[in-house]
């Protein structure tokens, strides 16, 4: 659902597809006809932004057709009646009007999901990047819950995270409400620990989301942004907005490998070590840390990102004397134990790579969460539905914007294209610039022709792209990333944001294309 897994997540598309030639039956969940449909069972072109109509549908008929384990239910899960009543009204011939398909359709897929032995969901940015993004994700864990396909080998949800180390980077503590370990800040006992070894009180404030920072830029409540690793003014939604908050900034700080647009506009850019040239560990999508060791030797004078935030952080008044990752991966293991206790570094030179949580040196690691569920016994550690309803895209089209345009990701280039566009010679790259995705029949209608210049506007800003005419979006749906600096798609998208998590809504705005004369 939502994962254009193939270009997105190309070693994980491998093995779904390879799985397919042995039998697995694969459906696809998306707006677009992206490659993984050559391998699917079943594609379910959905409207954008309709998943939760569909979802509630796919419940509700494994409800009424007593496709699920009632004493599974009865022993792991809490608010079951909240959730029969919330689906209620979504019939498949309901949510196939706000879907755009068919009922059969959606009867067919909720029977293959719930009478399968072992189903697993896989999702990525396509589920989360919208306003009702947590909501889309609470239904999906509803759907994982309700037919027990969770905790066992072969099930379970898959979420597919949108950079590399994107998990560990929030297992460190990156997250602005939990300490490393991916426990709350607001836990006393547990934050005392660090607090301990530190010797400094932690502040128990909660800290921003980006969104809630990029808020209070504009009331002139933050006036500096030291920024790591990120291009905001090309990957964030409505670029215009973006770059009048960073120039209203009295300090921007950027850390990076290459001057990023974002640097460009900087008052201090310092430079980092890339990934090639580090020594440390990575977690990846399930929770497996591996061993990473310097490949290429750095240039003189550039450090580590640990070096950098230690030097500063000691310049600042606290001091960091931290001499090597492993000293401070060391450190993490100490204090976040019941996670990352037993995960050295001589294990994973040995085993290659360590799933936590791993509390001690004597466990193998947990390669499967939530067993619990199959312990045996009446569970008091019950699971709570959360029904949630559908909610529309917040601007869909009209007659002065008659497109929906929404937005992903291509093969060959990575984010915001800044470490990818830089091909060795020999590298034979199959798409060098972006452009406007567009059905035939629209083209047609519109008189474009397949590599024309044309403009797209959205209420937010405009631009000019190559057309390329594909069947892989429908009529009226088309598709950019924005992975070119050249053409900035995100001056188009929509500057609104799930209220839980912040997200902004990528995959929905309203636009219109017009020839250039």
């Amino acid at each position: 659902m939502g994962s254009n897994t193939t270009e997105a997540h190309p070693i994980i598309g491998n093995k779904m597809k390879k799985a397919a030639k042995n039998g697995l039956k694969i459906v696809v969940i998306d707006p677009r006809r992206i490659d993984m449909v050559k391998s699917a069972h079943k594609h379910l072109q959905i409207k954008v932004g309709t998943d939760i109509a569909l979802i509630n549908a796919l419940i509700r008929i494994i409800i009424t057709e007593n496709l699920f384990d009632p004493d599974f239910i009865g022993k792991n899960t809490e608010e079951f009646d909240a959730l029969l009543e919330k689906v209620n009204r979504y019939t498949p011939e309901y949510a196939a009007e706000i879907t755009g398909l068919k009922a059969e359709d959606i009867i067919e897929v909720a029977r293959l999901y719930a009478v399968s032995n072992r189903s697993m969901i896989a999702y990525t940015l396509g589920i989360t990047e919208h306003h009702c993004g947590v909501n889309n994700v609470f239904d999906i864990a509803n759907l994982a819950l309700l037919t027990g396909h969770i905790g066992k080998k072969g099930a379970g949800i898959m979420p597919l995270r949108g950079q590399n180390n994107v998990q560990g980077a929030g297992d460190m503590g990156c997250l602005p409400n939990q300490l490393p370990g991916a426990v709350s800040l607001l836990d006393k006992e547990y934050r005392a620990r660090f607090e301990a070894a530190w010797e400094t009180e932690i502040s128990q404030k909660i800290g921003d989301t980006q969104t809630r920072a990029l808020d209070k830029m504009e009331t002139g409540e933050v006036k500096a942004l030291y920024c790591i690793g990120e291009n905001p003014l090309v990957a964030d939604v409505h670029m215009n907005h973006t770059r009048r908050l960073l120039e209203k900034l009295d300090l921007l700080i950027v850390q990076d490998i290459f001057l990023t647009e974002t640097a460009e506009m900087a008052d201090v850019v310092l430079p980092a070590k890339s990934w090639g040239e580090v020594d440390g560990t990575y977690t990846n999508t399930d929770r497996r840390i591996q061993r990473v060791r310097t490949a290429v030797k750095a240039q003189s004078g550039v450090k580590e990102d640990w070096e950098i935030l230690s030097e500063l952080s000691t310049k600042m008044g606290y001091q960091m004397s931290y001499h090597s990752s492993k000293e401070i991966w060391n450190e993490v293991r100490e204090l976040a134990w019941e996670m990352y206790g037993g995960i050295s570094y001589e294990r994973l030179e040995e085993e290659y790579g360590v799933h936590y949580p791993c509390p001690n040196e004597n466990h193998p690691g947990t390669k499967i969460m939530h067993e619990r569920f199959y312990a045996g016994t009446d569970n008091s550690e019950r699971s709570s539905f959360v029904p949630v309803d559908f909610t529309p895209p917040l601007e869909t089209p009209d007659e002065d914007y008659p497109f929906t345009l929404t937005t992903g990701r291509r093969y060959e280039s990575y984010n915001t294209n800044t470490q990818t566009r830089y091909y060795a010679p020999g590298v034979k790259i199959k798409q060098t610039e972006e452009t406007l995705d567009l059905h035939p029949e629209d083209a047609l209608r519109l008189s474009m022709v397949d590599g024309q210049l044309v403009r797209v506007t959205s209420r937010r800003g405009t631009l000019v792209v190559k057309v390329k005419i594909t069947e892989q979006v429908v009529p009226g749906l088309v598709f950019m990333s924005f992975h070119w600096s050249e053409v900035p798609t995100n001056v188009l998208t929509l500057n609104e944001f799930d209220p839980i998590s912040g997200t902004a809504e990528f995959k929905a705005c309203a636009v219109k294309i017009e020839n250039i004369t």
